[in-house]
């Protein structure tokens, strides 16, 4: 059968791969090519752990301090607030324990094997050189601050992932690039890392085309509609047919998903990166700082900052703010480290407001298919999303409960 994926980043390719290898005719198309946004910009991290949402008990208690306190990781550009406000009505309701468990249990089972589904997705290709087995290693300045986290420390041990806890000397001890700037570590096991996110994405779209794939650049405007149900694709290039249509254009999917009546509630979360290039000090392996929700990542050449949420919608220019803060931060963290250029950068993530990604059928003939809403762990998800869209395209069992992620669950909102 002929498919086409929109989007050429970790999720749109990954859907391709798989279903290349299922034996369909796909076509990938993407305005800019592959990992031309938050596909490039990550934190390259593969965190089978990250089961625990933005969105915990205590938020809405939490949030307004935060978002003035400079050093917070939680951002608003308050011109924005009023287009905000439907997306937060919709999003805070959320941050409840018994939601938390929903989607703890939903992502750990997309995301507990990323590694393994990462190097099944890159076997044989270049792209497997940028895989890294590597503990997520997790900061804390004080044994308090580490404590005051134990709320998800509890869910990931209930939900069997494998984590170590050091005081600072003893992680110093394997990794001396920190000093003594942590009293605690969490060294969490089983996880992995990307040392070149951008680089591997467009690995991955190359091996994809070399295996007869292809790779249109055009920009989808708009879809073509026969009773509620997609027909086609208007493009920049012109109109395009399938079988099948698979949307993976990450934050950019709302106003698509809504004319197929797939009605989520969505916003792009901003997200800031900053790359030391070729600095004196590289950590062993990703550490994410606590205090500020950031992760400094070893990558080829540079080590980047990745992190921060800001709300700003897709249009409005990055703030300075989210930059200075991780200016601060790394320079308290690492005041010894010298570079040859430091490089900043924006983009988006895209958030439903329960920040469980849309996976599955947006129709029941199955004609369109939606692979988007992953968050802060695309990559991370990335992979499984696609062999999922494979399967259920080529009318296999992905033996997965698929529930928590049909986007027809927004069909009637």
């Amino acid at each position: 059968m002929k498919v086409i994926v929109v989007g050429a980043g970790i999720v749109g390719v990954s859907c391709a791969i798989w279903l290349q290898r299922a034996g369909h005719l796909v076509t990938i198309v993407d305005r800019n090519g592959p990992a031309s946004g938050t596909s490039h910009g990550n934190a390259g991290v593969l965190a089978a752990g990250a089961i625990i949402p933005v969105t915990v008990p205590g938020l809405l208690r939490r949030a307004p301090e935060m978002l003035f306190n400079r050093d917070a990781p939680l951002f608003l550009k308050w011109s924005y607030l009023p287009k905000l406000l439907p997306f937060l009505a919709k999003y805070l309701p959320h941050a409840t324990d018994a939601h938390v468990n929903v989607y703890g249990a939903a992502m750990s089972a997309l995301m507990h094997d990323t590694l393994d589904q990462h190097r099944q997705l890159a076997a044989d290709t270049a792209a497997a050189q940028y895989i890294h087995d590597d503990d997520y290693c997790f900061g804390y300045a004080t044994r308090a601050s580490f404590d005051a986290d134990a709320y998800g420390w509890d869910k990931r041990k209930a939900a069997g992932y494998d984590f170590e806890v050091l005081s600072g000397a003893e992680y110093s001890a394997h990794d001396p690039v920190f000093g003594s700037a942590f009293d605690t570590v969490v060294a969490c096991k089983n996880h992995g890392r990307i040392s070149d996110p951008g680089a591997y994405v467009k690995a991955l779209a190359d091996h994809f085309v070399d295996q007869g794939g292809t790779l249109k650049i055009a920009a989808v405007q708009d879809v073509e509609l026969d009773d509620g149900i997609i027909a086609g694709l208007q493009t920049s290039d012109g109109p395009m047919v399938a079988d099948h249509i698979v949307f993976a254009m990450g934050p950019w999917s709302k106003e698509i998903a809504h004319k197929l009546g797939v009605k989520v509630p969505f916003e792009s979360e901003r997200g800031y990166h900053l790359e030391f290039i070729n600095p004196s000090l590289m950590p062993k392996a990703p550490m994410m700082v606590a205090s500020g929700k950031f992760v400094l990542t070893p990558m080829d050449g540079r080590l980047r900052a990745a992190g921060v949420i800001e709300f700003g919608g897709l249009e409005n220019a990055a703030s300075r703010a989210p930059f200075d803060m991780l200016h601060r931060q790394v320079a308290a963290i690492l005041p010894d480290m010298v570079c040859d250029d430091v490089v900043e950068w924006m983009g988006h993530r895209p958030a439903p407001a329960d920040s469980i990604p849309l996976i599955g059928a947006n129709d029941p003939q199955g004609k369109s298919f939606s692979a988007f809403g992953h968050q802060h762990v695309g990559l991370t998800g990335g992979p499984k999303t696609g062999r999922i869209i494979a399967d259920l395209i080529s009318e296999r069992n992905p033996n997965m409960d698929l529930a928590a992620f049909d986007p027809r669950k927004y069909k009637a909102l």
